[in-house]
């Protein structure tokens, strides 16, 4: 039906989370029908981003330059540092705009079934920022899940011989969800009510 490098094209869209085979042949069709409009910058972004894709180091964000704009911001409040599972919560929490601090992404959490110890996130990295100095407070934004909350309570643990204030996101995000998935309002309450972890 098509050839070798449109089939191609179609099985790596479809690999993409929320496109099976069908939605990605319906997107590979509406990318050849307007090549112009839609495929040409499409690789160009692809290429872009492809080209200077970065991994913060300092907070784990990913982005075209190192450190990443959250950490470059002059703006942001040092005082305050927001820790959160992966990438996407990060994002989840910046689409908001509620939170003028900064981030860590620890790139996980903790799960005994899958195999995930402390060392295999970035605990050590999250630990030296505070060693450093100047954070006042830390939330630990992590999923309602049973593992989110085990490695809230993980760091909690961790982080009580610093000076510092940790809070967590207030329940009422819904249990089992995650942040990536919850709407703006949600996360905006979630956020003002946060309050210390006992």
């Amino acid at each position: 039906m098509a050839s070798s490098e449109i089939e191609a094209l179609t099985q790596a869209l479809a690999r993409l989370p929320g496109l099976g085979p069908r939605s990605a042949r319906r997107a590979v069709l509406h990318l050849l029908k307007r090549r112009e409009t839609a495929l040409a910058p499409l690789l160009g972004a692809l290429a872009a981003v492809n080209d200077r894709l970065a991994t913060c180091s300092t907070c784990g964000n990913v982005d075209t330059a190192d450190p990443c704009a959250i950490c470059a911001d002059p703006r942001r409040d040092a005082r305050s540092l927001c820790v959160v599972e992966e990438v996407a919560d990060l994002w989840a929490l910046e689409r908001s705009r509620l939170f003028p601090g900064r981030f860590h992404v620890l790139g996980g959490r903790l799960s005994a079934l899958e195999g995930v110890r402390p060392e295999d996130l970035s605990i050590d990295a999250l630990i030296r920022r505070l060693e450093a100095g100047g954070v006042e407070e830390v939330v630990l934004a992590m999923n309602a899940t049973l593992e989110g909350q085990t490695t809230a309570h993980y760091l909690a643990d961790r982080l009580e011989r610093f000076p510092v204030r940790v809070t967590q996101l207030a329940h009422g995000l819904p249990v089992g969800g995650e942040l990536d998935y919850l709407d703006e309002g949600t996360l905006a309450q979630a956020l003002r009510a946060r309050r210390p972890v006992s």
